[in-house]
C-alpha cells in the first residue's frame, strides 16, 4: 500500500497578505528575498507555506501565538500598544516609560517597516508609537499605509523621531496633525502623550 505524500498547508501571495496587514507587492518582495518559503505553480502563482509565515511572524517578537485563546474580553482587554523602532536603546527607554505610566498595558516591539506593518495587522493595537527612520518602509509611508486602512482607523499614532524640524520637512504630509516628540524629550512628553492616546476618541 502506497501512502499518499503529505502535502504541506500553504496559501496564496494575497491571503498571506491579508494574514500579515501587507500589500501584495511587499509580500512578493519578501519572497524575492527569501524571508518567505514559496514556490511557483506550473500557471505562475506563488504558494507560500504556511508554516514559514508563522515563522517569520515569531521571529518579529509577536508575542501573542496564532489562534491563541483569548481570556479576556475586547472591553476589559488591557491597552495593546505597538512600538516600531530599530534602535534597541530607544527600544528600552520607551518600554520603561510605558511600564511606569501604563504598567498594565501590552506592549510589543518591531524593529522594522515591515515586521511592524506586519504585527499592526495582527494586534490592530490601541497605540502605535513609530519611528520615522526605519528600515524595510520608513515611518512615514508606514503612517500612510496604516491611515488606508479601517482596522486602524481607532488606533492612536504617537511619532518619535530624532530628526529636527527642518529635517521633518520631506516628511510632513504623513505627519500632520499626529502628535510627535523629539527623541531628547522622550522622558518628559511621552507621558503626556501616551495619557492623550488612551482618553477616550471623541466622535
Amino acid at each position: 500500500m502506497n501512502a499518499s505524500p503529505s502535502v504541506p498547508d500553504t496559501c496564496s501571495t494575497t491571503e498571506a497578505a491579508q494574514r500579515l496587514g501587507l500589500a501584495v507587492r511587499s509580500v512578493q518582495l519578501m519572497v524575492d528575498r527569501g524571508e518567505l518559503q514559496a514556490w511557483k505553480t506550473p500557471g505562475g502563482h506563488r504558494r507560500i507555506l504556511l508554516s514559514s509565515l508563522q515563522a517569520w511572524l515569531a521571529s518579529r517578537g509577536s508575542v501573542a501565538a496564532a489562534g491563541a485563546p483569548q481570556a479576556a474580553s475586547a472591553a476589559a482587554r488591557p491597552l495593546t500598544l505597538l512600538l516600531i523602532e530599530d534602535s534597541v536603546h530607544f527600544q528600552n527607554l520607551i518600554s520603561l516609560i510605558v511600564k511606569r505610566e501604563l504598567p498594565d498595558a501590552d506592549l510589543h516591539i518591531a524593529s522594522d517597516g515591515i515586521a511592524g506593518l506586519a504585527l499592526a495587522g495582527r494586534l490592530e493595537p490601541d497605540v502605535l508609537l513609530i519611528d520615522i527612520l526605519l528600515p524595510g518602509i520608513d515611518g512615514a509611508a508606514l503612517i500612510t499605509s496604516l491611515r488606508s486602512h479601517p482596522q486602524f482607523a481607532r488606533s492612536r499614532l504617537i511619532v518619535v523621531t530624532a530628526l529636527d524640524e527642518a529635517q521633518r520637512e520631506p516628511y510632513r504630509f504623513a505627519l500632520d496633525g499626529v502628535p510627535l516628540v523629539h527623541k531628547t524629550g522622550l522622558v518628559t512628553e511621552l507621558p503626556r502623550l501616551l495619557a492623550q492616546a488612551q482618553a477616550p476618541a471623541t466622535a
